[in-house]
């Protein structure tokens, strides 16, 4: 495997026209499939979706065949993995490894979609369904990348794996131990992942960090039972209180997290890239407002899109105490239970932040009750590692099928299986996404948009291309 020097014209690589050509002439076939793909509920949290989730994997299993790579479904403990392989390459040439998953979240609630989660529809320029942008079309888009090499000419310029799993939505348990035990079949020189955003309409992006994540609950004891806030009330210490106590001291006044150690391991950015974030065509009164609030919270020496990117946060996700019910009940909760989730940035590491919640929960909690916090996800934080090589293929592949330079941008939410795969594969990784912000990835009317479907394809496709 390594990067080699491009072939000179007319040695025997098709040609680009004749791909890009192929690109256009199929593309209402290339969305008919999309919308048998997205057609297939492939819910993989629920088990009465495990036929549906069977069938997706086989589905696509039969595209990349037709595409002319060979393929397999290989089954796991859960979900199946689908793999498709071209080496036609040869040895000399680089390997890259396309990752993305068939398997979708939940529709509900359903009641709130336009129209059917599983029967996609145009509507304004987008498609709406589930998995439309998270991540079945986007996936799909390398398949047709794909098929537009080994179709309209002599085939691929590099060596092709593609990895489909079935169970990104409910963690990926068992994506790891499949790394680990075909590392020399899957080994690649770069891993191409399409699960993520556009900057904005027009204008690509290519991501540089992911935060992490550790995901705990705090649960709350008091009294044997619920008890009369009348009798009561006073003496007993009341678990809601101390929840909100315990709470409230996760934070200072001026918004940091307030948990010894915390920031210790926080690598700093320079200056350069600080400042590239800041200049990004980036407005913030135009971003609170599309989602009904202020920009009052955290760090407030740094930008949004930094505080998003580059910085650790702090959420309660969901607190659960006492009566919520309609009218009063005057009743003292026996429990009281928070989810709290903090997104993390290089360096942190999630079990060193799980540690250092417990010892500040310990030393915070009041007397009166007892207090325990369970661990519940975690994901480590990503920072790319693009090599020159890389960068400068996906820039100009980018360029030539958006019209733009793609700048350089972070994500507030976590990928953990990144960190995995260039763990694993020794490979760096390139995120680089079709989607746009505000696409409703896990909420009801989830879209992609049109125009990315065939810019996309063209995008991947001179982005194989340019990595030969």
């Amino acid at each position: 495997m390594g990067w080699r020097e491009p072939f000179a014209e007319g040695t025997g690589w098709l040609s680009m026209s004749d791909v890009q050509a192929y690109i256009g002439d199929g593309l209402q076939r290339f969305t008919d499939e999309i919308f048998e793909f997205l057609q297939i509920p492939s819910v993989s949290a629920k088990s009465d979706h495990d036929a549906d989730t069977r069938r997706t994997a086989e589905w696509l299993h039969a595209r990349l065949v037709d595409a002319g790579l060979e393929a397999e479904v290989i089954d796991t403990p859960g979900h199946p993995i689908v793999l498709g392989e071209w080496r036609g390459a040869g040895e000399g040439a680089p390997t890259v490894l396309v990752y993305g998953h068939y398997d979708v979240q939940p529709a509900e609630p359903v009641e709130l979609w336009h129209s059917p989660p599983f029967s996609p529809e145009f509507r304004e320029g987008r498609l709406y369904a589930r998995g439309s942008a998270d991540d079945k079309g986007q996936l799909y888009l390398h398949v047709k990348a794909a098929e537009a090499h080994l179709k309209a000419g002599d085939g691929l310029p590099v060596n092709l794996i593609i990895l489909a799993e079935g169970e990104e939505e409910v963690g990926s348990p068992n994506l790891v131990p499949f790394l680990e035990e075909n590392c020399d079949r899957l080994a690649c020189d770069a891993i191409v992942i399409s699960d993520s955003a556009m900057f904005a309409p027009g204008l690509p992006c290519l991501l540089f960090s992911l935060r992490g994540l550790a995901y705990c609950e705090i649960h709350v004891d008091g009294p044997s039972s619920d008890l009369h806030s009348g009798s009561y009330g006073g003496p007993v210490v009341n678990p809601a209180m101390a929840l909100s106590q315990i709470l409230a001291s996760l934070f200072d006044d001026d918004g940091r997290i307030d948990i010894d150690g915390f920031y210790d391991d926080v690598l700093d950015w320079d200056d350069e890239t600080r400042d590239s974030i800041r200049n990004l065509p980036f407005d913030e009164e135009e971003f609170a407002t599309s989602i009904g609030t202020t920009l009052a919270g955290a760090e407030k020496a740094y930008s949004v899109n930094e505080r998003l990117w580059t910085r650790p946060a702090c959420d309660v996700n969901g607190i659960l105490s006492g009566y919520t019910g309609e009218g009063a009940k005057t009743v003292l909760p026996a429990n009281a239970m928070a989810k709290v989730s903090f997104r993390l940035v290089a360096d942190q590491n999630p079990q060193r932040v799980f540690d250092l919640m417990r010892a500040h929960v310990a030393k915070v909690a009041p007397e009166g009750v007892t207090v325990r916090v369970e661990e519940l996800h975690s994901g480590m934080p990503w920072r790319a590692q693009l090599s020159g090589k890389l960068k400068e293929a996906a820039t100009t592949a980018l360029i030539k099928a958006f019209g733009a330079a793609p700048v350089l941008a972070g994500e507030g939410g976590s990928i953990p299986i990144v960190c995995d795969f260039e763990r694993v594969l020794g490979a760096p990784a390139l995120l680089v996404g079709f989607s746009l912000p505000g696409a409703n990835e896990h909420a009801p009317n989830e879209w992609f948009p049109q125009e990315n479907i065939e810019k996309g394809i063209r995008a991947l496709a001179y982005l194989y291309e340019e990595l030969r």
